[in-house]
């Protein structure tokens, strides 16, 4: 079986000794108390017209996890910027839920409510309260939560994806990354609401977003929670396949005995098998259809690096299956898409060549490459 040890040593080296300093210290606007969305590839913030909740809440849990986990000590500064962002995007027009974006100004440039960002809010809650253990931070994710129920809820059951809503599309994305909120807070909580919104998301993914038959994970859908095109032409994205897996083995390891506990298991197989056939490696591309045709050749660093927490941790396959993939992933991460001359930063996407398709370094990417490394860092010894 390969060892990790390699793998290991270089991913603390560049995680905690230079990609989470440059995003604190660059990253970080000391004026505004919050986080910069965008560098340059020399490490220089890019003014933009929009500072989304998304983000900021995203940086929030990943400094919270990583002060936890001794990586990095920032903890304080993202206690910090969460009460900016209590202070700045919640009720900030008056009215229930959190606002989508802040300008320049901080004054609130987007006011419309989107599943997506609440997700996040709650998911730094969750972490926040781990770090800090101040239960005021879970009274205000159950307030959010109430809000959410409020604000979103779908006629076939689920949410909408936006108020004021932009389409009659419905999408899984936002719904997995509330179920990933609700699942951290009920672990460090043990409050059962968090559980019961958890089991009723799983409850529609496992009806809805897994067409019977398919073992594809659907991105859209009608608001009868339908496919929204006919077989074979209905998007499905890898990255967001093996997040599902990883997070099915969240709910088994959290809720063993769970309402859905023997069907989330047979779903993550299916799903990891399905993922294993069409992607066999190394490798994820962008989008298949979901009769598993190649849609986008185009490679984000999200998709890879959430394939890489699966394969460290959760994934149902053998160990050694597991590492020899892992091995040659976190090898091309390193060569492809976070080099040595970027110091920390990473190339967010690449063409079907290869080649860098962006000319700036999201911020939006750390809290992807931060679940993977730590699950890498925490992988037993083969």
């Amino acid at each position: 079986m390969p060892s990790l040890t390699t793998e290991q040593t270089q991913w603390y080296s560049w995680l905690c000794q230079k990609a989470l300093p440059l995003w604190d210290q660059a990253g970080f606007d000391e004026q505004a108390g919050l986080y910069h969305e965008r560098l340059t590839f020399a490490g220089a913030p890019i003014p933009l017209p929009h500072r989304r909740l998304m983000v900021q809440a995203r940086q929030v849990a990943t400094y919270c996890q990583a002060a936890l986990n001794g990586h990095y000590k920032a903890g304080e500064r993202a206690l910090a910027c969460l009460a900016q962002l209590t202070k700045r995007y919640h009720r900030a027009d008056g009215q229930a839920g959190w606002v989508f974006a802040l300008g320049p100004d901080l004054a609130p440039s987007d006011t419309k409510r989107d599943l997506y960002g609440h997700a996040f809010i709650l998911f730094a809650h969750g972490w926040a309260y781990r770090l800090s253990g101040d239960t005021a931070l879970l009274t205000i994710a159950e307030k959010s939560l109430a809000e959410i129920d409020a604000l979103f809820p779908s006629p076939q059951g689920g949410y909408r994806d936006a108020i004021p809503a932009l389409s009659e599309r419905h999408s899984q994305n936002p719904h997995m990354h509330l179920l990933e909120a609700c699942l951290t807070l009920f672990e460090v909580s043990q409050r059962e609401v968090f559980l019961h919104h958890a089991e009723a998301i799983l409850a529609l993914a496992l009806r809805a977003f897994i067409p019977q038959g398919t073992d594809a994970l659907l991105e859209f859908f009608t608001p009868a929670w339908t496919p929204e095109e006919p077989y074979g032409r209905n998007r499905v994205e890898p990255g967001h396949q093996a997040e599902w897996c990883w997070l099915l083995g969240e709910y088994h390891r959290l809720a063993p005995t769970g309402a859905h506990a023997t069907a989330a298991r047979k779903a993550q197989h299916k799903l990891y098998d399905r993922l294993h056939q069409t992607v066999p490696g190394p490798l994820l591309p962008d989008a298949l259809y979901d009769d598993g045709t190649l849609l986008e050749a185009t490679t984000r660093i999200w998709p890879q690096t959430e394939m890489m927490r699966l394969l460290a941790q959760h994934a149902p396959a053998d160990p050694a299956t597991r590492y020899q993939r892992l091995c040659r992933m976190s090898q091309l991460f390193f060569t492809q898409y976070a080099p040595a001359t970027l110091f920390g930063g990473w190339i967010d996407r690449l063409d079907e060549a290869g080649n860098s398709a962006t000319d700036h370094m999201p911020a939006s990417s750390l809290y992807h490459i931060y679940s993977a490394g730590q699950a890498i860092l925490n992988a037993p010894p083969a």
